[in-house]
């Protein structure tokens, strides 16, 4: 019998990726960033979309075929993404998509599942009967004579350095001495190389005021025009898509999460002059590894209830379409205090195919935002349309093929 659900398909995937960067020559990051999988996947789905044409061949289940088949990756029915390859290593799927363990099969040993059971050919994916084997009381008896002796070899060797002559404690005065002279000129190094390093990253350059502060630090609404330069998204040169960020102080800076739609980043925020702020932000991950930097300029402007910002950010297009723009931003400062809590995996976000943010503060009802594209031409208050529209968008090479224009 061979192994099923996560046990089988972590060992699948892993065996896969390795034979893939192989083939390919190109290492895979395997970490929680679901892009890092989209060439693996790409390549897999090769494999699965022609699933319902292959059962003979390779001896799998059959499978119905897929009457959207002329879609585009990743709309397909048997499309593999990046996010599903990532999910499934972290042990986070309990019962895999066949498809994908199919595909998997193919690609490593040339059959499918029901073929490879019939007369497997790798060992690992064989399902071990489970011994549970106790310690007799001998071993226990020799544990514990072992730990005796441990003890006693332990005392000896303290009774022993407690006969340690004048001259070795001399010794070991002079080395302490020396030891803390040492330390002592490398902390000083040590502080002239952080103060040259503030100096040339121009770190906390600027002493912000109190009400620089009040202005910056809070929850804030922001709409982005990114979805016009990718070119999956149908009607893309129409759509902005809404984040929500929030910033707070942290030892004379201050430290941002944005909430995205899809994904979320984080980063620092400061000052660079008067009202002028810096917003540097990165693809929020558990690893030190910075993806998808981005950074924004801010003008702060206490007599505007809606402020343009520019960055240069990504489209977060797929595999290598990803490209770096410049983007017009607008942001809407909501007010201060509360809890952010994101929803995820719930009715609702079925329900409003986006990504949920609950602001709860005490004593005021929960406001709640739904995070996902928008057409320009619902978006309320009309103010917010003359701010940003499909000229939102500088794409980074001239000889760019990718044109943003509305269709007329």
């Amino acid at each position: 019998m061979l192994k099923r659900g996560k046990e089988e398909i972590i060992y699948l995937l892993n065996k896969s990726i390795e034979k893939f960067e192989i083939d390919s020559q190109n290492h895979l990051n395997k970490n929680t960033n679901k892009k890092n999988y989209e060439p693996f996947a790409i390549m897999l789905s090769s494999i699965s979309n022609a699933l319902p044409f292959t059962s003979e061949k390779y001896g799998h289940i059959p499978y119905e075929i897929d009457t959207d088949s002329k879609k585009e990756y990743s709309f397909r029915k048997y499309d593999i993404t990046g996010g599903q390859i990532r999910d499934a290593l972290m042990g986070s799927v309990s019962n895999p998509r066949q498809f994908i363990i199919d595909s998997c099969y193919i690609y490593l040993y040339g059959q499918g599942r029901l073929s490879f059971e019939k007369s497997p050919t790798d060992l690992e994916l064989i399902a071990e009967t489970e011994h549970n084997e106790k310690k007799n009381s001998f071993t226990i008896v020799q544990e514990n004579q072992q730990l005796k002796s441990e003890l006693f070899r332990i005392k000896s060797t303290i009774q022993k350095n407690k006969r340690l002559n004048i001259r070795k404690s001399l010794i070991l005065v002079l080395c302490t001495i020396v030891l803390i002279s040492t330390i002592i000129w490398v902390f000083h190094k040590k502080n002239e190389a952080y103060e040259e390093l503030i100096f040339d990253y121009n770190i906390k350059p600027y002493s912000y005021t109190q009400s620089e502060k009040k202005a910056l630090e809070g929850i804030w609404l922001n709409y982005i025009g990114s979805p016009q330069a990718r070119s999956y998204d149908v009607d893309r040169e129409n759509l902005v898509v809404l984040n929500i960020t929030e910033i707070k102080e942290k030892n004379g800076y201050f430290i941002c999460t944005r909430y995205g739609s899809s994904f979320n980043h984080a980063g620092y925020a400061q000052f660079e002059s008067p009202n002028v702020v810096s917003i540097h932000l990165k693809l929020r991950t558990p690893t030190i590894e910075t993806n998808s930097p981005r950074h924004t300029l801010l003008l702060l402007d206490s007599k505007k209830t809606y402020i343009n910002a520019i960055s240069a950010s990504w489209n977060f297009d797929v595999g290598n379409k990803n490209k770096i723009i410049g983007i017009r931003e607008v942001y809407k400062k909501l007010g201060k205090g509360g809890e952010l809590i994101e929803i995820l995996n719930a009715v609702e976000n079925g329900e409003c195919k986006c990504k949920i943010i609950k602001w709860v503060q005490k004593g005021i009802k929960v406001q709640e935002f739904h995070l996902k594209n928008l057409l320009i031409d619902t978006i309320k208050p009309i103010e917010i349309r003359s701010l940003i529209d499909f000229k939102s968008i500088l794409l980074k090479d001239l000889e760019d093929s990718t044109l943003i224009r509305r269709h007329k």
